[in-house]
């Protein structure tokens, strides 16, 4: 899958939510994870069976103001309000870093400002920050990832997906200057 992603959660305070987020975003490859205004401790991070802290690298920020991220990277935040684009109607910025909000709470007004884009998970209230975090990493696998086209009746696809062939490598000529480049022919008119 080509580019990135990052997972962050603002005003994070229970460690088994921030030991469900990173468990998460190692399990679907996430390059990197982002704490902002956060109270946490690793040791009590009990739900990250998985490890995740000696595979990712994790950043933590003071404040919203203080985040730092890779160049080209889109930062997108993930809130339940009416004026945030639906999940299924979002394109996958490339390199992108997704931002959640605290249980019992949003992102705050100053991270609002700072993100590109505001999407939301259709649901009717809520859900867990780890679950939303994996809705959210699974509906980007989807539309990156390379599967077979869903069936139309209910069940496996009836096609296999082809393997991925690489063709021969492509160049791109350099620029030529208007100095250098060939002088523009006559056009020719038809002999009779």
């Amino acid at each position: 899958m080509r580019g990135y992603v990052g997972i962050g959660a603002e005003g994070i305070s229970k460690p088994v939510n921030l030991g469900t987020l990173m468990r998460t975003a190692h399990a679907f490859g996430a390059s990197f994870l982002f704490l902002v205004g956060a109270y946490w401790r690793l040791r009590e991070a009990v739900a990250d069976t998985s490890k995740a802290e000696f595979s990712l690298p994790l950043f933590e920020f003071p404040n919203p103001e203080a985040l730092n991220l890779p160049r080209r990277c889109r930062l997108v935040g993930v809130e339940l309000v009416d004026e945030a684009i639906p999940l299924p109607s979002f394109r996958h910025p490339l390199q992108a870093a997704y931002v959640f909000g605290p249980e019992r709470g949003s992102l705050s007004p100053a991270m609002l400002a700072r993100c590109e884009w505001v999407v939301r998970i259709p649901t009717r209230f809520c859900v867990n920050l780890g679950v939303a975090a994996a809705i959210v990493l699974y509906d980007r696998l989807l539309s990156y990832g390379r599967f077979a086209p869903r069936p139309v009746a209910p069940g496996a696809p009836l096609e296999t997906l082809a393997p991925h062939v690489h063709g021969s490598p492509r160049f791109r000529a350099a620029p030529i200057s208007a100095l250098d480049a060939p002088a523009p022919r006559e056009p020719e008119t038809e002999r009779a």
